[in-house]
């Protein structure tokens, strides 16, 4: 029996090319595709991926492989797939302009956020799509370096209409789950007629049945199996190989024939194989230079190795399938290894190619070697400012390793620890910074040890969790570093009033006594005042530090801010705003942290700024503006797989809406997330959603539960003094204005303290519903004076609401059918579909004759062609918008189309001469 070559290219798989087919066929007609190809080693992923490499005429295609000596090194796989793509960077708005050349290293800058780095992938993509249909194949996707594979699922969920194919081969089973929620192949084994065809047509001469069915079972239609199977064989033993493969999945018993077909080779031959299999661009050239410094005699080797038919070496190296690479590596020795590695690094140019040459030195290093650990140290540097942190973490864990000071052990392993984390494997954060503690660190270097424990706890578990090392830490940075302190109390301070009521630990009080603890500087800065501010209103009551707090507010408001400093310290200013009632801070400064986050391409800030943005333009009244913000957050966490933010947003805004089954979805979405069990923010959250949907139904009873349980923990501030309010309106619509007393005598005291127009018309409003007579009437008019001149419009529209509503008790029909028709054209233009429903039955009981509002004309608009519209309206370029929604411009001009072709309109210009949700016109007369 004898085998003859196997290039016989795909047996049948018609279901598979048909699904192929299907992509190229979409691309030509405008649409975008993903495929993810799953399945065993050998089962002919590849094999597919080349069909429909070759059958994409008229389309352009790009490629990549998975290379897994390249796993450390961050945007390889990514660089690799749109090198032949880059004259396009210059069509790509500046800030992914820069972000894509600085993680492919072609120029300095600070490190991009992963997520810039995605849209400006897909920008690149879709760009090169829209001349002629790109065709982007990714094999052995399993390799690719964390920060590819993390960009490259971005793209893929969030390609629509941009005339590009995504196609992506991944070995199973897999460590890591990697391009899940995508559309999916899963390649399995040929049938058995296909199976006795692709044999046949690799063999020659006789073979007895009973072997060939035997061989066809034992590799269950592994197309591989099934090539390579025959040159194992022998005339004289054909089943007793077959003995040997019989145990174990196919890939394992492939890798271990190669194994067997590779040591069989003469020692110079699978010293080169090793040498290529080390080194993973493949660069022949290279590979000559670092065998002659081996004592290889090269042409000899070269040609031994490709009569194995395992490797082609012409001006690059091509072994013939992964598990061959493997298997020539895991052929040789230790100290051959070591020998391969060092030639490797000598022959690479330092000045080319640092971080490959650092690589190949620490491979071939046993001990502790000080000027290898230095060169894995700049090489995370280098990785650190392209953004490839995950890269940056692994020179760096290996830089300690290497480290034969035990101080600078520990410091480098804090370091990679730090990496680590900013790359999301908290496990291995976690273990590298207890590594980093068995180590001699410095006051300092443990202080900053316990600083990023805590951050990994609130990252990977929550606020609360993280607090007391947070709290920990700050302490023990006070006398070491001042500046690193205040900031850690500020992380300490905001994850306090994240996490709200705690169960057992540390709460806000002890972030507040500790951080009166410490010196206060004689000239406060803006920092130390809000800091300072809301620790003494914590400790010693809310007129006592709500002053100090508008103080430094104002200057937050009047004076410049550098990015670092605020995306920092904004945040924590929008929440003590809003707690301050201080609606013009608000306002200015949720405004100026997004604007931040979205240059600075933040997107770990972005989603909490874009909450507490959409939560000022709920209370100003703006529901369609937060509903866009809203669509913006979610369309994040699609992108980054996470959908807290999206739910947290939905419950800010579904209440006012006054749809029941939409409030209690969102209720229930926060409720129930992992992460935030045992938290009491968010029984004060959800319960003041509940109230605001309870009192806009005119169900008081549950409003009045839902809000007694909301503000029970005023220390909260914020929802807990929101929650307040509802409680009050409820309790007086129940007939039972004595449980409001004590309420309205907090939120007096408050607003007196505070002494702004919020807070002053809150109070007047919350008084004017427990007075009578004349009294009443003034606070009324006294609260829609302030507020109007707040600009919170919602609590505006609500207060005439309620006036309109005493006033018809009083049987001034007249006087009430005024503020009702402006509270009634106010929530309906809002959106606030509950509480207008509520001013339309009062209007009703007045005799005014009131409008049924017509079908708004954006019905049939999608929430994302709805904000589409809206952006287009604020006159924001195709690009701005995909820039701001996380899609190609490609995509947003394919929504537009379809706006256009729902509202009947042609141009950008007809969107401004369109209601959309919320502008409802006045429904009265």
């Amino acid at each position: 029996m004898t085998s003859r070559g196997s290039g016989v290219g795909l047996v049948d798989r018609q279901s598979e090319r048909l699904a192929l087919d299907d992509l190229l066929a979409g691309a030509r007609d405008g649409r975008s595709g993903v495929l993810v190809l799953r399945g065993e080693a050998g089962i002919g992923k590849t094999e597919l991926l080349k069909y429909l490499l070759g059958s994409a005429t008229g389309c352009r295609t790009v490629s990549a492989v998975g290379v897994q000596s390249e796993m450390e090194l961050s945007y390889a796989g990514l660089h690799q797939l749109c090198a032949p793509l880059l004259s396009g960077l210059d069509n790509l708005p500046e800030p992914q302009r820069d972000a894509l050349r600085t993680a492919f290293g072609l120029h300095g800058g600070a490190a991009p956020d992963r997520f810039l780095v995605g849209l400006a992938t897909l920008s690149l993509l879709s760009d090169a799509g829209g001349r002629e249909p790109l065709i982007c194949v990714i094999d052995d996707a399993q390799w690719l370096d964390r920060v590819s594979a993390q960009t490259l699922e971005f793209v893929a969920r969030r390609l629509l209409a941009e005339s590009v194919v995504l196609a992506v081969g991944v070995r199973e089973p897999t460590t890591d789950k990697m391009f899940t929620g995508l559309p999916e192949l899963t390649v399995t084994g040929l049938i058995e007629d296909d199976s006795r065809k692709l044999l046949a047509s690799v063999v020659t001469g006789p073979l007895d049945l009973r072997v060939r069915d035997r061989i066809i079972a034992e590799t269950r239609g592994n197309p591989l199996a099934l090539l390579e199977l025959p040159h194992m064989l022998t005339a004289l033993d054909p089943v007793g190989h077959l003995g040997r493969l019989s145990a174990g999945p196919v890939a394992n018993r492939l890798e271990q024939d190669f194994l067997r077909r590779v040591q069989a080779l003469p020692a110079q031959t699978q010293r080169l194989l090793c040498l290529a299999a080390a080194e993973p661009v493949g660069d022949a050239t290279l590979l000559r230079r670092a065998a002659e410094r081996l004592g290889i005699a090269v042409d000899a080797a070269v040609a031994d190795a490709e009569a194995s038919g395992l490797i082609t070496l012409g001006a690059w190296a091509r072994f013939r399938h992964p598990l061959v690479r493997s298997a020539a590596y895991r052929a040789a020795g230790p100290d051959d290894l070591r020998e391969v590695h060092r030639a490797l690094a000598d022959m690479t140019d330092v000045g080319l190619d640092p971080d490959r040459r650092a690589w190949h030195l620490a491979r071939a290093t046993v001990g502790p070697d000080e000027a290898v650990a230095a060169e894995l140290e700049r090489s995370a540097e280098r990785a650190q400012a392209r953004g490839g942190v995950a890269a940056a973490a692994a020179f760096l864990d290996r830089s300690a390793q290497l480290t034969p000071d035990l101080t600078r052990r520990g410091a480098r392993a804090l370091a990679a620890a730090h990496a680590k984390y900013q790359a999301g494997a908290f496990d291995a954060a976690r273990e590298l910074a207890g590594a980093a503690e068995l180590s001699p660190l410095d006051d300092l270097g443990a202080a900053r040890s316990t600083l990023l424990r805590g951050r990994i706890m609130s990252a990977s578990n929550s606020a609360g969790a993280g607090l007391p090392l947070l709290l920990e830490a700050a302490r023990r940075l006070e006398p070491l570093d001042a500046g690193l302190a205040r900031e850690t109390y500020r992380d300490a301070i905001y994850a306090a009033l994240t996490a709200g009521r705690l169960p057992h630990g540390e709460g806000i009080l002890d972030v507040a006594q500790a951080i009166l603890a410490t010196p206060t500087p004689a000239e406060p800065t803006r920092d130390d005042l809000l800091l300072d501010g809301q620790a003494l209103l914590t400790t010693e009551g809310y007129a006592a530090g709500t002053p100090m707090l508008l103080q430094a507010l104002a200057a937050f408001r009047a004076d410049g801010i550098s990015p670092k400093e605020g995306l920092g310290w904004l945040p924590l200013a929008c929440r003590l705003a809003h707690s301050t009632w201080d609606f013009e801070s608000w306002s200015v400064l949720s405004a100026r942290l997004v604007d931040l986050a979205r240059e600075t391409g933040a997107l770990s800030v972005l989603p909490s700024a874009l909450l507490l943005r959409l939560s000022n333009r709920v209370f100003a009244g703006d529901l369609a503006g937060a509903g866009s913000l809203v669509a913006e957050a979610t369309a994040i966490g699609e992108a980054t797989g996470s959908s807290f933010f999206a739910h947290y947003s939905a419950l800010v805004v579904e209440p006012w809406k006054g749809r029941e089954a939409t409030t209690r979805q969102a209720i229930d979405a926060v409720t129930q997330d992992l992460l935030l069990r045992g938290e009491g923010k968010v029984e004060t959250a959800t319960q003041w959603a509940a109230a605001v949907l309870y009192n806009g139904l005119g169900r008081y009873a549950e409003a009045y539960a839902a809000a007694l349980r909301g503000c029970g923990n005023p220390q909260e501030l914020g929802l807990s003094l929101q929650s307040t309010v509802e409680l009050i309106e409820a309790s007086v619509r129940l007939g039972r204005p004595g449980d409001a007393a004590a309420a309205v005598d907090r939120i007096s005291d408050m607003a007196h303290a505070a002494g702004t127009e919020w807070a002053l018309g809150t109070a007047a409003g919350v008084r004017a519903l427990v007075s009578e007579g004349p009294v009443a009437d003034a606070l009324y008019r006294e609260a829609i004076e302030r507020l109007g001149a707040a600009g919170v419009r919602m609590d505006l529209a609500r207060n005439h609401l309620l006036y309109g509503e005493w006033l018809r008790r009083e049987n001034r029909r007249a006087d009430a059918r005024a503020q009702l028709g402006m509270a009634h054209d106010m929530l309906s233009h809002i959106g606030a579909g509950a509480f207008a429903e509520r001013a339309r039955r009062e209007l009703q009981a007045t005799g005014a004759r009131v409008r049924r509002p017509s079908a708004a004309t954006q019905a049939s608009l999608t929430p994302q062609e709805e904000q589409i519209a809206r952006l287009v309206r604020d006159g924001l370029t195709n690009p701005e918008i995909g820039a701001q929604l996380f899609i190609s411009p490609h995509t947003v001009e394919w929504h537009l189309r379809k706006v256009f072709s729902k509202l009947g309109i042609t141009s950008r210009k007809e969107i401004r001469t369109i209601r959309l949700a919320g502008e409802a016109a006045s429904a009265w007369a």
